[in-house]
């Protein structure tokens, strides 16, 4: 049997700029990190000819062709694997809720196809290869962020070219900076999960109506390069900050991004000590992360209060990993 962890992730600056309606005509770039919060793939041989998946669903079929689980169907034709087996997910999360969960099991598949293989492959080509499925199965609608952030881990920046080439790296953070962000960065869950397919066909389509929401996301753009800025020279205060701009900007791309009880929990946020925050992934619910470095428990209790559910966590720095080899 083969075991992969591999993180969620959580987008930090910059997001929606990678997705290709906007990046291939102006490029894009973000900040993303990986947090402990993972999804567990389990691969295992069968002796007999028949291939089990085992998710919110379970499938039991002859032909690995007819599996449908579009992510798992794709992969398996990807690396030319016909066999009968056992593939089981775990999540630490809900899906459809804003961490990048599909982005996180994509890669974390891919490791233990190509361990169940016998081949080692860098954490660049699962990068890739997860961008080549998920390209597919998105119908080009969704971007690369999330499984390239998941499969290096930490805190990163992206860069996309309007050619499509991607350039990734880690964040010069000093250790100060990096305690502060995990003491102060808060995420909640707000219970409502949502079709990301949904919401980023909303954005594209408002996009294509009206220019002002390009503009938008240019400025989201470079509100994720100064909070890159802000990170490296050490100002953790100056992320919240703007967190609160970056909000307030993508708020606008679409009717769908927010609601009015999304926007009541944010306004409640601001007004108990929270300096911003922001919907992770595509919006529309999931979980809010706030940046909150005063009155942290008077913070707590009002958003406990309105039924917001505190996820505690730390950023991880591995990415995506075997961590157990039974072959």
């Amino acid at each position: 049997m083969i075991v992969t962890r591999t993180p969620v992730r959580v987008s930090i600056g910059g997001g929606g700029t990678d997705l290709p309606f906007y990046s291939k005509k102006h490029g894009g770039a973000l900040v993303g990190g990986t947090i402990d919060k993972y999804i567990y793939i389990a691969v295992k041989k069968r002796f007999y000819k028949e291939t089990r998946v085992a998710y919110s669903q379970i499938e039991e079929v002859k032909d690995n062709r007819k599996i449908k689980h579009p992510l798992v169907n794709q992969a398996l034709r990807l690396l030319d694997i016909d066999e009968g087996m056992e593939i089981t997910s775990i999540a630490d999360v809900p899906s459809g809720t804003g961490l990048g969960s599909s982005g996180a099991f994509t890669v974390g598949l891919l490791n233990a196809l190509h361990t169940y293989k016998g081949e080692l492959v860098s954490k660049k080509v699962l990068a890739q290869e997860a961008h080549k499925i998920i390209t597919k199965v998105s119908k080009g609608l969704d971007g690369p962020q999330d499984h390239y952030i998941t499969t290096f881990g930490g805190i990163s920046h992206m860069k996309i070219s309007k050619k499509g080439s991607i350039r990734i790296g880690p964040v010069n953070l000093d250790s100060p900076t990096l305690r502060k962000l995990e003491n102060n960065i808060m995420l909640f869950y707000t219970s409502i999960r949502r079709k990301t397919e949904q919401v980023l066909h909303a954005q594209k389509s408002a996009a294509k109506r009206d220019k002002e929401k390009i503009e938008n996301l240019t400025r989201i753009k470079k509100i994720g390069l100064d909070i890159r800025k802000a990170l490296e020279k050490g100002n953790a205060r100056r992320f919240g900050q703007w967190l609160n701009v970056h909000w307030n900007t993508k708020r606008e791309l679409s009717t769908v991004m927010t609601n009015p009880q999304i926007d009541k929990w944010y306004e409640l946020a601001l007004q108990n000590g929270a300096l911003g925050g922001k919907i992770m992934g595509a919006g529309g619910g999931g979980f809010f992360m706030f940046y909150c470095d005063n009155h942290q428990e008077k913070f707590r209790k009002a958003m406990e209060d309105a039924r917001l559910v505190e996820m505690p966590f730390k950023f991880d720095f591995d990415g995506t990993k075997v961590i157990f080899n039974g072959m």
